[in-house]
């Protein structure tokens, strides 16, 4: 669980959803803080106009302590001044020390889906911490956690997401459930003939279920196809969803790739997103390429 929890809210229901989940995913002793980005003097009209600056702080204020207190939670509370939401809280993030930050769905998305918003999504590439997304309509459906989701491939990335997933489980005993994707760009790697494809598929396939079969308390399987698509998929039997950024890009940061960039299109339900690990975690096979090799599947 985490200890240092940022949740981005706007007074919306998405805001909502992300204090449900975060309220999940924090330490019974840890710190949870409830944050509210606005432009204050930031915004040309309002630098000219110094009661209007006021009153949007005030508003601010306001909102804030509306929603901890509708949310039932215990929480400090914080006004940013930023251009961006986004922005506002990876700064934020940066100086508080923050190791988890959660935001909802932006609000054309699917109910059930986690989906964020452009300049969210740009603004929080490059996180100093994990990165929660709560799947629209979250809040609606206040159950424990009872079945955790990760992507897995046996590299250090996958086994840090394997290690999160056991601790975001633990408190509710949940259920731990692992799959790895054989992308079809995997197999185009290998070189072989067509006439070999149907048999070389079942060897690589039974080969990745031994290897999740060695994963004690993990319910695990291997599946063939779009990483992206069968990852997305998979988030209809869980309730959480729990991936590692790219095998490169600066240590300790969120570095997404095409897949994560993808769940964060498409995720079937919540979604976490962890940042490139700094060696604290189990470690596990190198990532199969420098280029393309986010830990959630082999081969992208």
């Amino acid at each position: 669980m985490f200890k240092n929890v940022l949740v981005g809210v706007d007074g919306r229901p998405s805001g909502r959803d992300a204090i449900a989940l975060a309220s999940r995913l924090t330490d019974p002793d840890g710190k949870l803080t409830l944050a509210h980005v606005h432009t204050g003097e930031l915004r040309p009209s309002h630098a000219v106009t110094p009661g209007l600056v006021r009153e949007e702080s005030e508003a601010s204020d306001k909102l804030l302590e509306e929603e901890r207190t509708a949310a039932e939670v215990t929480a400090e509370l914080i006004s940013i001044v930023a251009m961006s939401p986004g922005g506002g809280l990876h700064l934020q993030a940066e100086e508080q020390g923050a190791d988890l930050l959660v935001v909802g769905s932006c609000s054309h998305g699917v109910l059930g889906r986690a989906m964020l918003g452009d300049d969210t999504r740009a603004a929080l590439n490059g996180a100093p911490c994990a990165v929660a997304i709560a799947s629209r309509g979250y809040a609606e459906r206040p159950a424990p956690i009872a079945k955790v989701g990760v992507a897995y491939n046996g590299s250090s990335e996958s086994q840090a997401a394997l290690a999160t997933a056991r601790d975001v489980a633990a408190p509710t005993g949940a259920s731990v459930h692992a799959l790895e994707v054989l992308a079809i760009t995997t197999f185009a790697y290998t070189g072989l003939v067509p006439p070999a494809i149907g048999e070389s598929l079942d060897v690589m396939l039974k080969e990745a279920d031994d290897r999740l079969k060695q994963l004690p308390d993990v319910e695990g399987r291997a599946v063939y196809g779009l990483t992206g698509e069968e990852l997305a998929a998979f988030g209809d039997e869980v309730d959480i969803l729990v991936v590692g950024s790219r095998g490169y890009g600066p240590v300790r940061r969120l570095v997404l790739g095409s897949t994560s960039d993808y769940l964060e299109r498409h995720a079937r339900c919540s979604l976490l997103v962890l940042p490139r690990g700094g060696g604290d975690r189990p470690a596990g096979s190198a990532p199969d390429s420098e280029h393309d090799a986010e830990p959630q599947a082999v081969g992208r």
